[in-house]
């Protein structure tokens, strides 16, 4: 008998130091929990293998420590399909918001229609679908077409002959980055596109796609407009291989390291600098903010900028 009585006292014992315990740990509730459980993102971004996505990516998971919040984030490898499927995925594990760095614009829609259906909200990073998600973090891909062909026809005094790389095909950034090219071209009569192709975001095929040119016009080529810095650098090594870079102007967009220290070298002409520090910590503060009923921002566009050797200094690192 007596040895029961202690076994219970024991047992009542530690039982008031487990609640004690589990008080402690929900008084301890990081930002990123709610009601105690802590928030789950699932992340789908379309190519791990494109810097500037990493960098975006990067910086999700950065403010996602810094918040307490648990992610789960996969590649879609360029596959909108893919995506679709992932977000299935992530609407099975019944994540609390999902993050997408959409592949396309209208073969993406689907994930977010899928989302929204299953009620878990949808943010979509750096690039749009036409299907409307809960909210949109990235930047006006329009305004850098502009600022990228605007460099270069000042540059040409608005005559000569410019080719343009295009991003993927059907990607909301390669749509409007041409829109506002071709606005610039509008302008400048004597400004001449003398051919445009994808190069797929891709540093190698642009660089094939560079040699292609060269092949096709040589020297009548003034200035080639690059959609992206991979390709704007693929550009620039098959330009300096056959001896023409110094005669031909290079701009690209994203400002990722490597252009930042061609600006510097002289070889890459300009940059346009896009925020992915910016775009990445932002997606996740909202995903938070909706999360937990928490007032939020529907549309956040932050501003490109034209990076040249005059303003290099306050973009690099």
């Amino acid at each position: 008998m007596k040895r029961i009585y202690f076994s219970y006292f024991s047992a009542i014992f530690f039982l008031s130091l487990f609640v004690s315990g589990c008080n402690q740990s929900t008084s301890s509730e990081k930002s990123g929990e709610s009601g105690g459980k802590k928030l789950t993102v699932g992340v789908t971004m379309l190519s791990m293998q494109n810097e500037f996505i990493v960098n975006v990516s990067d910086e999700i998971e950065k403010k996602a420590n810094e918040l307490g919040v648990e992610l789960i984030t996969v590649d879609a490898e360029r596959s909108a399909l893919k995506q679709i499927e992932q977000v299935e995925s992530f609407i099975a594990q019944k994540v609390d918001v999902i993050i997408m760095n959409p592949c396309e614009v209208e073969a993406s829609s689907p994930a977010v229609t899928k989302a929204l259906a299953a009620k878990i909200p949808i943010v979509n990073v750096n690039s749009e679908t036409t299907a409307k998600p809960t909210a949109f973090i990235g930047s006006d891909d329009v305004e850098s077409g502009r600022i990228a062909m605007k460099f270069i026809a000042e540059k040409l005094g608005g005559k000569g002959n410019v080719v343009m790389m295009h991003g993927y095909m059907g990607q909301a950034a390669q749509i409007k980055r041409e829109q506002g090219a071709r606005e610039v071209l509008k302008q400048y009569p004597n400004l001449k596109l003398l051919a445009h192709q994808t190069g797929e975001w891709d540093r190698a095929k642009g660089m094939a796609l560079m040699e292609n040119w060269i092949q096709s016009y040589g020297a009548d080529i003034n200035a080639v407009f690059a959609q992206n810095d991979e390709m704007g650098m693929g550009a620039v090594k098959a330009l300096t291989d056959a001896g023409l870079k110094s005669k031909v102007i290079v701009v690209s967009i994203d400002a990722i390291p490597d252009a930042l220290q061609a600006v510097q070298k002289g070889t890459l002409d300009a940059t346009v600098f896009q925020n992915a520090e910016q775009q990445g910590a932002k997606s996740i503060e909202t995903a938070v903010k909706i999360a937990k009923g928490e007032a939020f921002d529907k549309e956040t566009l932050i501003p490109f900028q034209l990076v040249t050797k005059d303003n290099l200094a306050k973009f690099m690192k």
